[in-house]
């Protein structure tokens, strides 16, 4: 390999590295939201709500 192809190698390495940490990202903030809106859910559910007749 030469020198220039050799620097193309680790760039697109590079790149392949940042893209799947991006990936990886994501999908921990699509998880976390998944997790707050269950969580959340949950917690709606279990408020006791007054009766609207008497």
């Amino acid at each position: 390999m030469t020198e220039d192809e050799e620097r193309k190698a680790r760039e697109r390495d590079e790149i392949a590295a940042r893209v799947a940490a991006f990936r990886a990202t994501q999908e921990k903030f699509k998880r976390e939201r998944e997790e707050y809106f269950v969580s959340t859910l949950e917690n709606a559910r279990k408020v006791e709500r007054p009766s609207l007749w008497p």
